[in-house]
């Protein structure tokens, strides 16, 4: 039977309606009276127009409980950068590009572009840790991203909040200036970070100028680079990679306290790049969580990171982003081509149409 319209449901449901008082109202006789034809079909086809309608509702509700299966989750506790080159959103898209799903907690929102930092309003201790713990309760954590803290306050509130987790893996990006030079985390949040934080993560990543903060050395090569790195493991930290990307030679160094690693690399311009200390801790994060040793993860992170440097491409008048995505090349379609999966393509990609 074909399906019924509009009017025609609606006149249904007035026959359904008159129906009833026809049943009920009886005859002399005491018998009710016959339905006639017209109200008897009308009735019916109501009854089958019904059967699509409860399929969709039940299509619904499976779709409501979705089972495929999430990839790893990863937590970014970074600052907000709007010109999206560094901090939370850098580290979302890297998540993305190695396939896991990311979420985040606002530390600082700045206020900047690719030329300058202007302005910091750091979060309010109480309003991150409420960040954190919302998310904590509602998701399995894999992996977790720590960047930009801004002050003691809110290093303390992430240190609390990892010895009440206990994630698998922590990676810490501890940074303290922008490119710029604008100073994002300040002395009490340091010395923090150096006493504190630093034991809390399964691998901490300071640059030469980070590890000569907190090591209070002078690094001028290699051999410097593997003495801070000794000494922020005395400090602590489990693990540590002093990243040496803006010496002569691109090399990282690895310690976790019994293995000293020289990871070498192409030398490529970063003195004009934007968010790359970001980005190297945030794949390694889903290195991690994808399950491959510290070691394996940092080699990965750097051949990214470096692939990631030389596609990038100037968004302002500053600084230049990564290209983080750049292993998927997304063409936009031909003009006039729209595919429609429902009804195939849109007319106006038809032959003959243009």
């Amino acid at each position: 039977m074909r399906p019924l319209c509009r009017f025609q449901l609606f006149f249904a449901c007035d026959a359904q309606k008159i129906a009833r008082r026809f049943a009920g109202a009886g005859t002399s006789s005491g018998e009710p009276e016959k339905l006639p034809a017209l109200f008897a079909l009308r009735v019916k086809e109501t009854d089958e127009a019904r059967i699509p309608e409860d399929q969709e509702r039940e299509k619904k509700d499976e779709m409501s409980n979705q089972t495929n299966n999430a990839p790893p989750i990863l937590l970014t506790i970074a600052g907000f950068d709007p010109s999206c080159g560094a901090g939370t959103v850098a580290d979302l898209k890297t998540f993305a590009a190695h396939g896991c799903y990311g979420v985040a907690a606002i530390t600082s929102l700045t206020v900047q572009n690719t030329v300058s930092v202007e302005v910091v309003h750091n979060t309010p201790a109480a309003e991150l840790r409420e960040q954190l713990d919302v998310l904590a309760k509602d998701c399995e954590i894999a992996a977790v991203k720590i960047g930009m803290l801004g002050n003691r306050g809110n290093a303390v509130v992430v240190g609390e909040f990892l010895d009440a987790n206990k994630f698998a893996h922590v990676v810490h990006d501890p940074v303290m200036k922008s490119s710029s030079g604008t100073e994002l985390l300040d002395a009490g949040g340091i010395k923090y970070l150096a006493s504190e934080l630093i034991k809390r993560s399964s691998v901490i990543t300071p640059n030469i100028a980070e590890a000569e903060i907190l090591t209070g050395m002078t690094i001028k090569d290699v051999a410097d680079m593997e003495a801070a790195a000794r000494k922020i493991v005395e400090m602590g930290a489990r693990a540590v990679i002093v990243k040496g990307g803006h010496m002569d030679k691109a090399v990282d160094v690895l310690f976790d306290g019994t293995e000293m690693v020289q990871m070498g690399g192409e030398k490529v311009k970063t003195d004009n790049m934007h968010g790359t200390g970001c980005t190297f801790a945030a794949a390694i994060a889903a290195q991690l969580a994808g399950g491959r040793p510290l070691t394996e993860a940092a080699m990965l992170a750097k051949a990214y990171v470096t692939k990631a440097i030389e596609k990038g491409y100037a968004v302002g008048k500053g600084r230049v982003p990564l290209d983080h995505f750049y292993r998927l090349k997304i063409e936009p379609p031909a003009r006039g081509i729209h595919e429609v999966p429902q009804h195939g393509m849109h007319p106006a990609a038809e032959a003959g149409a243009h």
